[in-house]
This record gives structure tokens, C-alpha cells and sequence, in this order.
């Protein structure tokens, strides 16, 4: 009787121990799936590095290591664009750089795709001559609106509001994109804004209008001025 007692204890012993370390691996492996942070390695890490990098929020080498300095680039980007700064790229730091895991909602994916082919096409027509930086800017511009009180709120509200682009005006909108500016408007869309802050811009060659031309300036990048 009390070694039959005694085989029980030790099976519960052991049963309990190999409950806690499968729920350790099972917590471990998940959360390396979820997120990258300090000490991660590999594919998903130099995507970060990449984009961060390619935006002007990273100095350091593309090697695809989870150091300090990807850690201060990955905070500077989340203090940009309004989300919790604590250096790891979670799910929603990752969907913000436009990283996507197969756990990605398909209707977040939708809406996604829907701005993004807008706002290709507002940038092929307003800026496909234009520098690359200056075509993320016209995209950041609409985007900027978007945000601002002064428009609507929504991009296709922004694009076709009466008068606002000439692009819509002509009917350029409506041509097929270049895979430059559907990168420049995905930049755009992933936090880059060359226009700092800016709402409008114009062609100082061009412009007649005399209330743009008060407009204080931000940056002008090749043929456009952006203004506030």
C-alpha cells in the first residue's frame, strides 16, 4: 500500500514538472512569434532595420541583430507615430512599418491595400517626375490631411475634395501606377514624412495663387514647396 502511494506521489511529481516545462516552451515560442526585442535575431529584425533605416530613424548596419541602437530607433519611430515607446516591435509596432505576420487580419489587410492603391495613384499624378523623397512628401501631405481637423477624415475624403489635387482634376488619378510611387506612398503610409507636417504644397514656378505663397514653408524638394 505505501509503495503503491509512494509510485503515485512520484508520477504526480513528474506529471506536474512536464506540465510546467510544455507551458514554458509553448509561452517562450509565442512569444518570440509575437514580437522582436532586445537580443532577437534574424529576417523579421532586418526588415525593421531596413525600413528604419531607409526613413532616417537608424544609423547602425542592417545585420539583423536586435542591438541598442535598433532598440532607440525602434522607440524614436514609435514616439513619432503615437505608440507606446518601449523599444520592442510588437504586432502593432510591426503593422506601423507595414511588417505582416500571417495573424494579420484580412480586413485590416483590405483597407490597407484600398489606401495604399489610392494613394499610389494621387502620387503617380501629382509627383512621378518629382525626387523620391518628394513623392513619400506628396503622399505624407495627404496623409497629414487626413489627420487634420481643416479636411476630412478619410484618404479618399482628402483626395477628392473639390479643388484639392490637380491630379483628380485631369483625370491623371486615374492612370496606372509605377511600382516607385506605390513604394513611396507604402513609406508614406509607414510613418516617413519628408514634408514635416506639412498640408499643402505648390510649384513656385507655377503658382499664381497669392494666399500659398503665405503659406509658412517646410521644406521644398525639387519642383514643390511644402507649407503648413
Amino acid at each position: 500500500m505505501l509503495k503503491n502511494k509512494k509510485i503515485f506521489i512520484i508520477g504526480l511529481f513528474f506529471v506536474i514538472v512536464l506540465g510546467i516545462i510544455t507551458f514554458l516552451i509553448f509561452f517562450q515560442n509565442n512569444e518570440v512569434e509575437a514580437l522582436s526585442k532586445y537580443g532577437s535575431r534574424g529576417s523579421e529584425v532586418t526588415q525593421i532595420q531596413t525600413k528604419l533605416k531607409r526613413w532616417g530613424y537608424y544609423k547602425g548596419n542592417i545585420d539583423g541583430i536586435y542591438g541598442s541602437q535598433t532598440v532607440e530607433a525602434v522607440k524614436y519611430f514609435q514616439r513619432k507615430n503615437g505608440l507606446s515607446v518601449d523599444g520592442i516591435a510588437g504586432p502593432k509596432t510591426l503593422q506601423a512599418m507595414g511588417i505582416y505576420s500571417s495573424s494579420s487580419s484580412s480586413s485590416g489587410t483590405s483597407s490597407n491595400s484600398n489606401d495604399l492603391n489610392l494613394l499610389s495613384r494621387v502620387v503617380y499624378g501629382e509627383a512621378r517626375g518629382e525626387p523620391y523623397a518628394g513623392q513619400v512628401a506628396v503622399a505624407a501631405v495627404c496623409l497629414n490631411r487626413v489627420k487634420s481637423s481643416s479636411f476630412p477624415n478619410t484618404l479618399a475624403g482628402v483626395v477628392y475634395q473639390s479643388g484639392a489635387f490637380d491630379a483628380v482634376a485631369d483625370g491623371q488619378i486615374n492612370l496606372t501606377p509605377n511600382s516607385t510611387a506605390r513604394k513611396a506612398a507604402q513609406d508614406a503610409l509607414n510613418g516617413w514624412d519628408p514634408s514635416y507636417g506639412a498640408i499643402y504644397y505648390f510649384n513656385p514656378a507655377t503658382a499664381t495663387n497669392k494666399w500659398i505663397w503665405s503659406r509658412p514653408m517646410t521644406v521644398t524638394i525639387g519642383n514643390h514647396r511644402f507649407c503648413k
